[in-house]
């Protein structure tokens, strides 16, 4: 029998690993990020175009590489961080396999010009799949400069995975903001199709957070410091009060290495417990050192999972840490009580010694004078007299022990939808605990989901106001300015059009704040906060291509937002007219989640009960 197992080519075995090391162009932006910071740079520069699908270059002023690690970089398992295996555990630096230009080399043309003299004399390698095409010597800057273009341009099958430009472009920040946060003393340039997106200079780690998400960001940090024998937290957590709803700036680092992990996560949320309202999360940005040898860097391709030897000490020192922290700077609440400073002694006064009170005794006075002086006075000047007793205020006066006229005060039902207009004078419809709507029908009666229900009429309102472009919008006396980062400023200013079909009228887009004048209608002033961050992310989860589907995302996130929620009480009125909105739309029995609004039962089934 013919021997049938044999060994891959190298190209082949290149893009196998490409696979694993590149999913997107925010996997080569990771990767050479943290190449140029194990290169010792103190500034770094990424520039991209068309969301890295055309371009990722990073140039960096680290140490370089001479002619033959230049073209030794390409190869397979080429590293200079680790030598033996047990260096393996010892590890300070972010790569260390020895893939990542292999891989990005296989699947893309690639450009490296680097240089480690001062005399600007350097190497200049061109690949193409794989392959080095070219290596000259050319003049450049102390450094090294990757250019890679045209990701995938052999892989078509996985190009055409990749995502829109803009959902593309969200990765790539997160994974800049990323590197960025982990070292602030390097500073980091970042250009997307010839604009600046971020200018970071080389600062402190609490600026470094402030020139990322804006300068607002600066009065919600909480600092949070200890130190024990296995490891020291450091890093920021935002007040409770400034809690989101969705999940975003929520950052642990280990070892300057950016890392997920729900169990160290579940430690900072417990933490808040009872400080922030159900379904919200709090931001932090936590930096824990450790023992390289107490963790294991390499169970995950991307390296964003580390394996802990003793992750319940690591929880229990991050939570009380947290807690710690939170109670120190007087955010969350503690046993003792406030001092009341009314009570110190003044200044003037400390030293005196107290003096005692006089007392004063009126010896003239009668308590059994029928008329006193000031009575007298008191009716000097009436043609009244008093009476001679206190029996005869009381003459006249006949008991009744009729209370009709007496009102009593009513409960008020609060959570009114609708105005109260052609109130109806028989109900037909009632409220089971406070969430459902139960109505009766020809045949039975049907159980209507309020808040789906809700969902449904505002969506199609919503969306028949973006198709038709012709949102109503109520304008605010003094106008709202919001604040957001300058990534999320970005993404507005292109909703833009969508949002004032809606009712939304914007004044300015400024590099950190939004200034709104007129909102629509069926929105609140404290809402609008709450509707563009849950609107900003679901955007930035999955931006739609066709405008379409972003008109269609964009109801979707005002609906879910501006919805009846369970709970609330709804009055007669509010609740007939949201039955008969319903049924008015164009599918009153999904939700625009695809999820049933109302269950029917006929009188048969309700007889079949009672059998």
């Amino acid at each position: 029998m013919a021997d049938i197992i044999q060994l891959l080519p190298d190209h082949v075995a290149n893009q196998i690993a490409a696979g694993e090391v590149v999913q997107r162009p925010a996997s080569v932006v990771k990767e050479l990020l943290e190449n140029a910071i194990d290169a010792g740079s103190s500034e770094v520069m990424l520039i991209v175009k068309d969301a890295g699908k055309t371009l990722v270059q990073v140039v960096d002023n680290g140490k370089g590489m001479s002619t033959t690690d230049a073209r030794l970089s390409f190869s397979r398992h080429a590293t200079s961080k680790i030598k033996m295996a047990e260096d393996l555990f010892q590890l300070h630096t972010k790569g260390f396999r020895g893939e990542a230009l292999a891989s990005i080399g296989a699947i893309a043309h690639v450009e490296m010009v680097t240089s480690d003299e001062e005399d600007q004399i350097g190497t200049e390698i061109r690949m193409e799949g794989g392959k080095i095409v070219s290596q000259e010597v050319t003049t450049c800057q102390r450094g090294t400069s990757i250019a890679v273009k045209n990701l995938f341009y052999n892989i078509p099958a996985r190009r055409n995975f990749l995502k829109s430009n803009q959902v593309e472009l969200r990765h790539i920040i997160d994974e800049f903001q990323r590197v960025a946060l982990a070292h602030p003393g390097v500073g980091f340039d970042f250009y997307n199709n010839g604009s600046e997106l971020f200018k970071l200079p080389a600062t402190n780690i609490r600026q470094r957070i402030v020139h990322v998400f804006g300068p607002k960001t600066n009065e919600k940090l909480v600092p949070v410091e200890e130190e024990t024998g296995v490891v020291k937290v450091s890093g920021f957590v935002c007040k409770p009060e400034f809690a989101k709803k969705t999940r975003g700036e929520q950052f642990f680092f280990v070892n300057d290495r950016f890392i997920k992990n729900s169990y160290l996560h579940h430690a900072v949320t417990s933490a808040f417990e009872g400080l922030i309202k159900d379904q919200t999360h709090p931001s932090y940005f936590l930096f824990l050192d450790v023992d390289p040898s107490s963790i294991d860097i390499n169970i995950h391709p991307t390296k964003t999972e580390i394996k802990f030897d003793d992750e319940h000490t690591l929880y229990a020192i991050l939570r009380s840490a947290v807690k710690h922290s939170l109670g120190q700077f007087n955010v969350a609440p503690i046993l003792d009580f406030d001092r009341d400073s009314n009570l110190d002694t003044p200044y003037n006064y400390e030293g005196r010694s107290a003096s005692m009170p006089a007392i004063e005794v009126d010896v003239n006075f009668n308590p059994f004078e029928k008329e006193p002086a000031k009575e007298k006075m008191s009716f000097s000047r009436s043609s009244r007299k008093p009476s001679g007793s206190w029996e005869q205020l009381y003459v006249g006066l006949e008991k009744s022990n009729d209370f009709s006229a007496i009102e009593l005060e009513s409960e008020e039902v609060t959570g009114s939808l609708f105005e109260k207009e052609n109130e109806v004078s028989e109900a037909t419809t009632y409220q089971l605990h406070k969430k459902y709507i139960v109505t009766t029908i020809k045949s039975g009666m049907v159980i209507i989901d309020q808040q789906r229900a809700h969902q449904r009429v505002l969506y199609e309102e919503y969306l028949k106001n973006i198709t038709v472009q012709k949102g109503v919008s109520q304008q605010l006396l003094f106008p709202l300015n919001l604040n957001f980062s300058s990534v999320d400023i970005q993404l507005l200013s292109e909703m833009k059009d969508s949002l004032e079909n809606t009712g939304f009228v914007f004044e300015s887009f400024e590099k950190d704040t939004v200034v709104i004048i007129g909102i629509p209608i069926n929105i609140s002033e404290s809402e609008v906060a709450i509707v563009l961050d849950q609107l900003l992310s679901d955007f930035q989860n999955e931006i739609p291509d066709s405008n379409f589907s972003q008109a269609d995302m964009l109801a979707k996130t005002m609906c879910k937002t501006l919805a009846v929620r369970t709970g609330e009480v709804l009055n007669k009125a509010s609740q007939e007219a949201l039955v008969n909105n319903l049924f008015a739309t164009k599918d009153p029995s999904v939700s625009p989640f695809h999820k049933p609004i109302y269950i029917t039962m006929t009188v048969e089934e309700i007889d079949k009960r009672f059998l």
